[in-house]
């Protein structure tokens, strides 16, 4: 996937096939606001942002691999999500449920991770923001919504499979790790206003 044009990614997301979707779109969605922070803290270089040159190259580093991560996620998704329509297609009976389960299991894991690393994201555009060179406070808006994005499509796509999962310990594991998107959202949302603001007055 991470070799793909965006124009045949696109089509493929289009096509009448299982894989990719929104969870990989999710991942997607995380790695741009990682992308985007990335610019904006190479842009904050220089004498005049010395002061804050260890913060700037800390969050150029981190964003780096947030990047990538969410790059192996999105193609982690599509590989999980085909292993679960796969089970659906297996006759009806035990070993099919207990293949369906793992499955879904399977299928919950990388959007579970694209919310933790974009929650992480938008703890960066907060870290990020007071600081940045101010020509591009407006990406720094940009990757906390795509990094609210990440997080509403990726819980939605680990809640999906929370149905299918009987394990309770697992169960409960999986909703644990949802319950900071709320907060992260309200949070991606606060970025965005303060640019706003920012730029209006």
């Amino acid at each position: 996937m991470r070799d793909l044009r965006i124009v045949d990614f696109l089509a493929e997301l289009a096509a009448r096939v299982p894989a990719p979707g929104g969870g990989a779109t999710a991942a997607l969605h995380a790695a741009q606001a990682a992308a985007l922070l990335g610019m904006v803290a190479r842009y904050t270089t220089g004498d005049r942002y010395a002061a804050h040159a260890e913060t700037v190259a800390a969050v150029t580093d981190e964003t780096d691999v947030l990047r990538a991560d969410a790059l192996r996620l999105a193609e982690q998704d599509a590989t999980a999500f085909t292993a679960v329509t796969d089970a659906y297609r297996l006759p009806q009976g035990e070993e099919r449920d207990a293949t369906l389960a793992r499955a879904l299991a399977g299928a919950a894991e990388p959007p579970a991770r694209v919310v933790e690393a974009a929650v992480r994201l938008v703890e960066l555009c907060e870290v990020l923001l007071p600081v940045a060179n101010r020509n591009l406070v407006t990406d720094v808006a940009a990757a906390a919504d795509a990094a609210r994005a990440a997080l509403t499509t990726a819980r939605i796509n680990v809640e999906v499979n929370l149905g299918g999962i009987e394990d309770e310990r697992l169960h409960e594991e999986l909703s644990a790790r949802l319950s900071g998107v709320d907060a992260a959202v309200s949070a991606a949302d606060g970025i965005a206003a303060r640019v706003r603001e920012e730029i209006t007055r």
